[in-house]
């Protein structure tokens, strides 16, 4: 062991190394060449050096730096000083080194130790270890807690405040029509102004609809109110159809597809209409045959001879629904207006009873029985008003929303046949491409006899498959869109319903209150006419002079006595003899 080429005997003890130093710094022979030979054992002397005691100087450390000692509770014991470390060894090693000694030991070792401001991350624990909290700094301004915000989307969702009034009659007897006022306000970029009029007739809005229709295919578009050609001057017709178009223009503006339209901002913002809509029909012909977007593909949308059968089960079932619902609409709309008759025919009952009452008052047979007859005949005029008024709200509010969705069913159904034209192009185009195929492969077949044909049946074949594909896409895009659709149709229908069926509620309510009053007002009436006079109080019948001269006989009826109540009358009507003469 004594010829160890690296010189150092780990084995051998402190005591067993030489107590003499050596006599130079050069390296012993352990560290020369094996060829350079052996010296005498004096020159063998290693130097005391300070490294060789360094593997040995982590244990004698002492126990307060061992994970486990401070899990007993009590305090660390004060350091021994080893007699293995030198005087110049460095101080006890920082907390980075505490740090890596924790995070090395064993995963049996037991937790971490307390107070310390790193943990082992390696230990296991009841729960998982979520990052260390995070301590704000000191004199930083607290963190803002922000509301959840709205989507993108809905952010920059433009807004339509939409108003129709003011209408009024315009032309001659022959070409006479109503003409309404539209106020927009909006927060679309899209307009040139944020607020501005219009002034559209009927024929207008029809245009609207069956362009947002035409170049929507899919899309559920509010439809406006129908044709009337007799009472279309009326005042409760003029209202009726203004509050439907109001409600048609809102719902258009509202939807997330239409509102991007173009020609519903021709509508709403263009002072030059009729110029408008022409100069937009001569450059766009085909959209004035109905024919939209399936044309602009090149896709034939004329009537199909095949019959189409829905294989999808869920247009199958809203079509059957959406027939069921119609049916029961139209009945409701007709109930509705045999109440609105009703309503009206109590109105001229009331009417005609309050004039035979006011001509039956003006016999003046005597003035007991003119003057209760007159009062009835008041009522019966203010409870004809209430009829007349109860009436018309129910046009306006249930009868308006019935009538509304029945028009919107008819828009849906409208959604569906043109889904139908896209399916029945799809097939067509297939058909084309089919027959194409079959050309181009008998070409083939005959040799290379006819190349350029070849290559322009092989060029019809491509265009056939292209637009094939647009139809099928179409189709498909159809079918999800409409889902979406019959989907908002759906919410929307109830919440129309309920706030029209609330509003009609509330106006029945009312109206009974009202009725309940004046009712209750008049035999309140009958009853003090009816009742003898107060002991002082002047008679019903009296004049206003008599009440003064009773006031100024109180004091005789005072003087008379017990015995004279009955005379008091008397008394009073005798002073106002004198106070006349």
């Amino acid at each position: 062991m004594d010829d160890s080429p690296w010189g150092d005997v780990p084995s051998k003890s402190q005591e067993d190394a030489p107590a003499e130093p050596s006599k130079g710094n050069g390296p012993t022979d352990s560290t020369a060449a094996p060829s350079s030979g052996r010296r005498p054992p004096s020159s063998r002397k290693i130097p005391a050096r300070k490294v060789e005691v360094q593997p040995t100087k982590l244990e004698a450390v002492d126990d307060s730096l061992d994970p486990l000692g401070p899990l007993s509770g009590g305090e660390p014991a004060p350091a021994a000083a080893s007699s293995s470390v030198s005087i110049d060894q460095g101080p006890t090693p920082p907390k980075k080194e505490l740090n890596a000694r924790v995070n090395r030991q064993p995963s049996g070792a037991g937790a971490a130790v307390p107070g310390s401001d790193y943990e082992d991350t390696t230990l296991p624990l009841r729960r998982p270890k979520g990052p260390p909290p995070v301590q704000p700094q000191a004199g930083a301004p607290p963190i803002r807690q922000t509301p959840s915000s709205v989507s993108i989307e809905q952010a920059a969702k433009p807004t339509f405040d939409i108003l129709v009034g003011d209408p009024h009659k315009v032309g001659d007897l022959t070409s006479s029509h109503i003409v309404y006022q539209v106020r927009t306000k909006t927060t679309s970029k899209a307009y040139k102004q944020p607020e501005f009029a219009v002034s559209r007739r009927y024929r207008d809005f029809l245009w609207l609809y069956n362009s947002l229709h035409n170049n929507n295919p899919g899309v559920v578009v509010p439809p406006p109110p129908e044709k009337q050609a007799v009472g279309r001057f009326d005042t409760e017709f003029v209202e009726s159809r203004r509050q439907a178009l109001e409600r048609m223009l809102n719902k258009t503006a509202a939807h997330p597809i239409l509102h991007h339209d173009g020609d519903l901002k021709i509508f709403l913002e263009s002072d030059a209409f009729n110029v408008d809509v022409k100069n937009k029909e001569n450059r766009e012909p085909d959209l004035g045959q109905n024919k939209g977007m399936l044309s602009a593909i090149g896709i034939n949308v004329g009537s199909s001879s095949g019959k189409f059968v829905e294989h999808d089960d869920w247009f199958h079932d809203r079509k059957i629904y959406l027939d069921a619902l119609e049916n029961q609409l139209k009945a409701l709309l007709k109930a509705v207006d045999t109440v609105v008759e009703q309503r009206k025919g109590l109105a001229a009952a009331a009417g005609e009873f309050a004039v035979s009452l006011n001509s039956l008052a003006q016999v003046d047979l005597s003035p007991v029985f003119s003057g209760p007859l007159q009062s009835l005949s008041d009522v019966q005029m203010r409870i004809r008003e209430l009829y007349e008024r109860q009436a018309q709200q129910d046009v306006l509010t249930l009868a308006i929303t019935v009538d509304e969705y029945i028009r919107l069913i008819g828009s849906v159904k409208q959604a569906f046949t043109q889904r139908q034209k896209a399916f029945h192009a799809w097939h067509s185009a297939e058909s084309e491409l089919a027959k194409r195929r079959s050309a181009h492969e008998k070409l083939l077949r005959q040799g290379k006899s006819q190349q350029d044909k070849l290559n322009e049946v092989g060029a019809g074949v491509s265009d056939a498959e292209k637009r094939a594909h647009q139809a099928r896409l179409l189709f498909e895009d159809m079918g999800r869109l409409m889902r979406g659709e019959l989907e908002r149709f759906e919410r929307e229908k109830v919440e129309d319903f309920k706030s029209g069926v609330e509003t009609f509620l509330e106006g029945a309510v009312e109206a009974q209150k009202e009725l309940i009053e004046l009712w209750e007002t008049f035999l309140f009436q009958m009853d003090a006419e009816d009742e003898p006079p107060l002991k002082g109080q002047p008679a019903p019948d009296q004049p206003a002079a008599a009440e003064n001269s009773q006031q100024e006989g109180l004091p005789i009826e005072r003087e008379a006595g017990e015995g004279q109540e009955a005379a008091v009358p008397a008394t009073a009507t005798d002073v106002a003899l004198e106070q006349d003469a």
